[in-house]
């Protein structure tokens, strides 16, 4: 009997056996597409912090262990998945990870401040957690080279996550001097031996130069663009690299970052919310660059210029918090797609923003979600000229900011700013407001001009404020005669030549909707009209064949530069005596321009509209195709007007260089009111 048994036995593992590996062998005939490493996992190390006797504090969850210059506050080192340190180890401690500041005194040069700080403190310390401080004081006996600030720089490593969250806290106290603050950011530098494709979005994706190669190649005429003439990696010579040509939106600049091959190990900036940038979704900001380099941007002048309020006058005090962001780290092994890990980063990216507002920061200047307030409404579009009946403000962007004159939200820097974007029928729902006052704009794309609701909006903690129906009633004086582009501020449907075949960067060849982003497009406008400048047709030409994107001056020689003036050639069967006609002209983008209206008289003295010197956004320079709005509504008078063919000549007088100019966004020439 036992031997019958021991024989059952046998057979029953025989068969266990057999089966156990014909599983592992169809196991690994099988593909497998397997999920980056680094998922958040409860059941993970505990946190665990030890500080050094050698000016380090060092975070460890299992999974990342991050080291801290003390009391300075800079990320000196990140160890992940065998890497012993993802930041640059031939860089200076305070060179690696680090918050600083462009600041100067009015009148003055600018100063970058690294914001050092000067105390360390555990804010919170657990298995499930660990928040420390980096903080600071200022006082006047810190000399001129530091910025006027009180600044409390926080990190945050919690169990199972593989990354680190920071923010920071930035105060100014009234009667404190006078400064202009032009640009607050965190910068992290990869290890570049490492880390050698970046990833912006799903359409900009590349191999980058190595840093060597923008010494070794050729300055060009905008000092951030240079022409790769020898590079490390030969299939990139002839390529131009520019950091701008990586710029984005910041409505749409939610996580970007770089992945290093061996190992394949992703490193991301992750934005979970835009509350604490400036200047609105439209405004564009720089994400990742040739070092390798990680950047946030928290306030810029970029695509904005000094239009852009970050003076501090008066004695102003003045309080914010910038972030939480996340430093995002992932991994797959080397038998799998590298774009396994981009796909996880946007995963991860969905997870932060579904988070936000975080509840775990432990600064009392951050709010949780039940310290905050939404409010809910429905924007209308009145226009009579489009529609008799009432419109929908589809797609309309609706955002909360610092109180202000209307469309005064792209200027500001100061405040916190909440937007949304409508859904087709104008309804809209602006969640987890901060307490404070505010004004209520919006933008509706297809209309022109701005937005803003008659009363300031004071948010409480838990307030719920429903405006219900709002009525915009945009720029309109008559109906339309005819009209040039597209209201969507910006210059992105007007023709864009190809660039030099010997200036280009090839993420952008066969990429329609990124063509503006090549280096040189504005001197193509000298090959295209080299005497005379651009005549257009109304009825005739087309503005996506024949309208230029920029107006921009045109070179003589020898680095001198003229104005440019384009004619639009249009018909009136007849010329109606009852009032003025409107010309509305809205710009995408000016920089040190003024631009002159004239009517039927070309050589006229004294132009019938002029905008005098505007503009400081640098974005035809900088491949932006929009910067700042500007809107403007001119007064035709019927007698400069003649039944047959009339002649607008729009002029561009300044020409100090080849970088002044103006983009259109969209025109349109309206008849007298109808009675």
């Amino acid at each position: 009997m036992g031997k019958m048994h021991l024989l059952v036995w046998s057979r029953w593992l025989e068969i266990v056996l057999c089966c156990f590996f014909f599983f592992i062998a169809s196991y690994a005939k099988t593909p497998v597409r397997k999920n980056p490493r680094t998922t958040n996992n409860s059941s993970a190390l505990g946190v665990q912090l030890r500080v050094t006797n050698h000016q380090r504090v060092i975070i460890d969850n299992g999974l990342v262990r991050v080291t801290f210059s003390s009391p300075g506050g800079d990320v000196v080192g990140i160890k992940y998945n065998g890497i012993d340190n993802v930041l640059e180890i031939i860089n200076e401690d305070d060179n690696r990870g680090y918050w600083d500041v462009v600041w100067n005194r009015p009148g003055e040069s600018n100063i970058y401040d690294k914001l050092q700080a000067t105390d360390f403190n555990v804010i919170m310390e657990n298995e499930d957690q660990v928040e420390i401080s980096f903080s600071k004081k200022w006082s006047p006996s810190m000399g001129k080279s530091t910025v006027p600030l009180n600044i409390d720089k926080r990190y945050i490593i919690r169990r199972g996550n593989s990354g680190l969250y920071l923010y920071t806290i930035l105060e100014r106290l009234e009667g404190w001097p006078d400064v202009d603050m032009d640009q607050i950011r965190v910068v992290f530098k990869l290890q570049k031996e490492k880390f050698h494709f970046m990833a912006v979005s799903d359409d900009r994706q590349r191999v980058m130069p190595m840093p060597e190669d923008r010494l070794t190649g050729l300055p060009l005429a905008y000092p951030e663009a240079v022409l790769l003439t020898d590079p490390i990696n030969p299939d990139l010579r002839g390529e131009v690299d520019d950091k701008y040509q990586y710029s984005s939106k910041v409505k749409d600049n939610a996580v970007h970052g770089w992945i290093s091959e061996n190992p394949p190990v992703g490193f991301w900036m992750i934005t979970p919310s835009n509350e604490f940038r400036v200047g609105g979704p439209f405004k564009q900001e720089l994400t990742s660059h040739v070092g390798p380099t990680v950047l946030n941007m928290f306030t810029s002048t970029h695509y904005a210029g000094k239009d852009l309020n970050t003076a501090y006058r008066n004695g102003e005090p003045w309080k914010k918090v910038l972030g939480p962001v996340y430093v995002y780290l992932n991994s797959i092994s080397a038998s799998e797609d590298p774009e396994a890990l981009w796909e996880n980063a946007k995963e991860q990216m969905s997870t932060e923003v579904r988070s936000w507002p975080y509840s775990f920061p432990q600064s009392e200047d951050f709010p949780t979600s039940y310290q905050r307030g939404n409010v809910l409404g429905q924007l209308i579009v009145r226009d009579r000229y489009m529609n008799e009946r009432l419109m929908y403000a589809n797609s309309a962007y609706v955002g909360l900011a610092t109180p202000g004159d209307v469309g005064s939200w792209q200027m500001e820097s100061k405040g916190y700013q909440f937007w949304t974007q409508a859904d087709r029928k104008g309804i809209f729902s602006i969640n987890n407001v901060r307490a404070g006052n505010y004004s209520l704009y919006a933008w509706v794309p297809g209309i022109i001009g701005d937005y803003k609701y008659n009363f300031n909006i004071i948010i409480e903690p838990g307030s719920n404020i429903k405006l219900g129906v709002l009525i915009y009633d945009p720029p309109r004086n008559g109906p339309t005669l005819w009209e040039i582009g597209i209201p969507d501020r910006t210059a992105s449907e007007f023709y864009i030549p190809d660039t030099y075949p010997t200036l280009m960067n090839k993420l952008y060849t066969n990429h329609p909707t990124n063509k503006f982003r090549q280096y040189g497009l504005w001197e193509r406008y000298a090959d295209i009209y080299p005497k005379s400048d651009l005549i257009y047709n109304v009825g005739v030409n087309n503005y996506d064949q024949d309208w230029f994107f920029a107006h921009v001056t045109r070179e003589k020689g020898n680095k001198t530069y003229e104005p440019t003036t384009w004619q639009i050639i249009f018909e009136l069967k007849s010329v109606n005596q009852s009032g003025n006609y409107t010309l509305q002209v809205a710009l995408a983008s000016a920089t040190m321009s003024e631009l002159q209206v004239r009517v039927n008289t070309a050589n006229s003295n004294r132009p019938l509209f002029t905008t005098g010197l505007i503009g400081r956004d640098n974005a035809i320079a900088r491949h932006g195709i929009h910067g700042l709005y500007w809107l403007y509504s001119i007064q035709v008078p019927s007698s400069q007007l003649f039944q047959g063919n009339n002649i607008i000549y729009l002029t561009q007088s300044r020409s100090n260089g080849p970088f002044y100019g103006i983009m259109y966004d969209y025109i349109r020439l309206e008849a007298p009111e109808e009675t």
